[in-house]
C-alpha cells in the first residue's frame, strides 16, 4: 500500500553512536521512512545490517567521515537518488531520492544546512558566510521542476525562522540560527519554491514549537531554551496529502541522546 506514509526526519548527531535510540524509535514510532542529519559516518561504515533487521532494506547514503552526512532509509523502494553537492566544499549535506505514494512517486529532499560558526558576520566569519551562500544555493535549485510534482523537503536546516521558534526572540536576534540575515533568507528559499511549511500548519504560530535543546543545558527539559532548526516543507502539490506533523520531544531524554527530537510527518490520499 502507498497510500500512506510515515516519515522521521532526525538530526542524530552521530549513528553509529546513537543506533539505539534509532532503533528504540523504530520500535516505538514504526516509520516508513528515516531521513537522518548529522550521521557522521562514511558509506562504507554506515550500520547497514543493522537497518536492515529492522525492516529497512532500502538506503540512500551520502557519508563522510567524522561529519555531517545525510542518510535516508525506506522499507519501500527508492530510485531516483540525487547526491548534490554545494559551494565547492565537497561536503555531504543532502541526498533525494523517490519513493512510492498514491500511485506515483514522493520525492524526498533530505537536508542538513550548515549551523554557520558562532559569529553573524561573514567577513569575520566565514562559517556564516558558508551558511548564507548554501541557502542561496537552496534558494536557485529548489524550484520549478523540482517543485511543480509532489516533494517533501525535510532535515536540519539550522534556521529558527519566527518568533515562537525560539525561547526568546529578543535575545536570540543577534545569534546564529535567528537572525534577521538567516530567516529572511530562508522564506526566499520557501517562496522561490511556493513550499509550504507544514510543522507551522498543525502548531499555530503563537505556539512554542523546539526541535533541539541544548547539551549545554543541566536540565535541558526544565529550562526549555529549544529552537526550532529541523523543518518538513511540503510542495503544492503534496499540500492536500499532509495530515499531521508532531515532534517526539521524549526523544530528547533517552539514554545518550542526540540535541535534535525528531519530527514525524504523516501523508495519507
Amino acid at each position: 500500500m502507498t497510500d500512506r506514509l510515515k516519515l522521521v526526519t532526525w538530526n542524530i548527531n552521530s549513528v553509529r553512536l546513537r543506533m539505539p535510540i534509532v532503533e528504540q524509535l523504530i520500535e516505538e514510532i514504526a516509520p516508513d521512512v528515516i531521513c537522518l542529519q548529522e550521521t557522521k559516518c562514511p558509506d562504507a561504515n554506515f550500520p547497514e545490517n543493522a537497518f536492515r533487521k529492522a525492516g529497512f532494506e532500502h538506503m540512500a547514503i551520502n557519508g563522510q567521515k567524522g561529519y555531517h552526512g545525510v542518510a535516508t532509509l525506506s522499507k519501500l523502494p527508492l530510485s531516483n537518488v540525487e547526491k548534490r553537492g554545494f559551494c565547492d566544499m565537497g561536503d555531504s549535506r543532502h541526498v533525494a531520492a523517490d519513493v512510492p505514494f498514491n500511485g506515483a512517486s514522493l520525492r524526498v529532499h533530505n537536508f542538513y544546512v550548515p549551523a554557520g560558526g558562532d559569529e553573524p558576520d561573514r567577513t569575520i566569519n566565514p562559517k556564516f558566510g558558508h551558511k548564507l551562500d548554501f541557502m542561496a544555493e537552496m534558494q536557485g535549485w529548489l524550484t520549478g521542476a523540482e517543485t511543480a510534482k509532489p516533494a517533501v523537503l525535510v532535515g536540519d536546516l539550522n534556521v529558527a525562522p519566527f518568533e515562537h521558534d525560539v525561547w526568546s526572540h529578543k535575545k536570540l536576534l543577534k545569534v546564529v540560527s535567528h537572525t534577521p540575515v538567516e530567516i529572511e533568507l530562508l522564506e526566499e528559499v520557501r517562496k522561490a519554491g511556493d513550499w509550504l511549511d507544514a510543522m507551522r500548519q498543525f502548531t499555530p504560530l503563537e505556539e512554542k514549537l523546539y526541535t533541539w535543546w541544548s547539551y549545554r543545558a543541566k536540565d535541558w527539559s526544565l529550562a526549555d531554551k529549544g529552537r526550532r532548526l529541523d523543518h518538513v516543507w511540503v510542495s503544492s502539490p503534496l499540500a492536500p496529502h499532509i495530515k499531521s506533523t508532531s515532534v517526539l520531544r521524549d526523544a530528547r531524554g533517552w539514554e545518550k541522546p542526540s540535541d535534535h527530537a525528531p519530527v514525524i510527518a504523516e501523508f495519507s490520499v
